[in-house]
């Protein structure tokens, strides 16, 4: 088996990893990396009309992005994944060809992403010519997968993006006896000091902050992913404004997360027991909650904008990269009683990094913009932390080789630091090829 790294080598996003073994070839993900500038993985188009199948951790740009091009460039083979993932990805990639318009994908390539997915189930394995797969829950969004994949002679475990802490929406990450002597683990915060504060503590400090804000008037915009941390964060606002810890008012839901809750409540079978019962056995639906207001028109987030009453906006993107986020902050930065928070990773080159690092002033649209408003960061993350993941690693059975990926090259080196006396552990860089045989 072989292993080659087209993104994802020393950074985070653009999650492609080609696997080869005889005469298959199989892409693990297939994402975009999001900045300045949008970076792809270095797959060459020549190389993309010989892979045999992708298969598909979960529906995030950063590791579905490429579909498109991929499809645009002659691939005609199929797509793998959990049914959830499928239809969160229709609708990503949607609103993602709507804001970014890449000059890289024709319309027919986009349209055939669609036609050309292969709905898998949890834990049953399937084949893809001389290998074997299985997806198995990774904890991280609804119908996120870690990756199984065997040649007979070698098992391999691609985590993808997990997380091994339960959720109000999810369960942790599959863990029952793992096997693998191979292991490719992101590593978005497997550096030393990646260890996530209580998160009920983190809750309860976000909560003050935000009855301040309401109680001076003021608008909290949560820039959010519109898959996974988006939800979280509406649930958490509507159970303590239900109960009285945060004042009612407005809770506006912009962008593409109100599509993606829709997606969340029909596959709700792949969320928690608790929460489908709690919908099964009472009238109360979280996903239909009166607090929760769906922006539907220019008008009504130009009205959100200007009135005068404090509100709340949960709103896409996430990292502040384009979407509903520009035109908030136009409006609302430059006033001292808003406030920005931030509730997932800000990567490298991001707006979103650049305001939480302190920037004063921003570009948006093309104009200078000041930055009044407080802004604070409560890292709601459906990512592993370093403990989580040492856990993670300590489950695997007959465990030899670590890849490490999907993190910024200082947190990378400080994982592969700890483990390099029980494992032999690479970084690999980018178009990096390993022969496991």
């Amino acid at each position: 088996m072989k292993i080659r790294f087209y993104g994802a080598a020393g950074e985070v996003g653009r999650s492609c990893i080609l696997i080869e073994s005889g005469n298959t070839k199989v892409l693990l993900d297939c994402g975009i990396k999001l900045g300045k500038q949008e970076q792809y993985p270095l797959i060459e188009d020549s190389e993309l009309k010989g892979i045999d199948a992708i298969v598909l951790s979960h529906a995030h740009l950063d590791h579905c992005g490429y579909l498109p091009h991929v499809f645009t460039a002659g691939y005609n083979g199929y797509i793998y994944t959990t049914k959830p993932t499928f239809e969160l990805v229709n609708v990503l990639l949607s609103d993602y060809m709507k804001i970014s318009e890449p000059k890289n994908v024709s319309k027919e390539g986009f349209n055939k992403v669609n036609t050309h997915f292969k709905i898998v189930e949890y834990l049953k394995e399937f084949k893809i010519k001389n290998l074997t797969f299985r997806m198995l829950p990774a904890g991280h969004v609804l119908g996120s997968s870690l990756v199984e994949v065997s040649d007979g002679k070698h098992r391999l475990l691609y985590t993808g993006d997990m997380s091994l802490k339960k959720t109000r929406m999810l369960e942790p990450a599959y863990t029952e006896d793992l096997k693998a002597d191979t292991l490719i683990i992101e590593s978005t915060y497997g550096g030393e000091k990646d260890e996530f504060p209580d998160e009920q503590k983190l809750i309860n400090t976000m909560l003050t902050s935000i009855k301040e804000t309401i109680n001076k008037g003021g608008k909290v915009v949560i820039p959010s992913f519109a898959v996974g941390r988006a939800q979280e964060v509406l649930f958490i606002l509507d159970d303590y404004m239900r109960s009285g810890v945060i004042p009612k008012v407005p809770i506006y839901i912009d962008g593409m997360i109100g599509k993606a809750m829709r997606i969340y409540r029909h596959n709700v079978i792949y969320c928690r027991k608790e929460l489908q019962q709690r919908i099964l056995m009472s009238e109360d639906d979280p996903f239909k909650s009166a607090n929760f207001h769906n922006v539907m028109t220019k008008q009504m987030r130009g009205k959100i904008m200007h009135e005068h009453e404090a509100c709340i906006v949960v709103t896409t993107s996430g990292m502040i990269s384009g979407g509903p986020i520009i035109k908030y902050l136009e409006s609302l930065a430059g006033n001292h009683n808003n406030k920005l928070m931030f509730v997932g990773y800000q990567a490298e080159g991001t707006l979103g990094r650049q305001i939480l690092e302190g920037a004063k002033e921003i570009e948006l649209n093309g104009h200078k913009v000041a930055v009044k408003m407080a802004v604070e960061m409560y890292r709601l993350s459906g990512h592993a932390d370093r403990p989580q993941l040492l856990r993670f690693i300590s489950k695997i059975h007959g465990l030899k080789n670590i890849f490490v990926v999907h993190g910024e090259e200082v947190k990378g080196k400080e994982l592969h630091d700890t483990l390099e006396d029980k494992y032999k552990v690479q970084v690999p860089i980018l178009k990096q090829e390993f022969d496991l045989n």
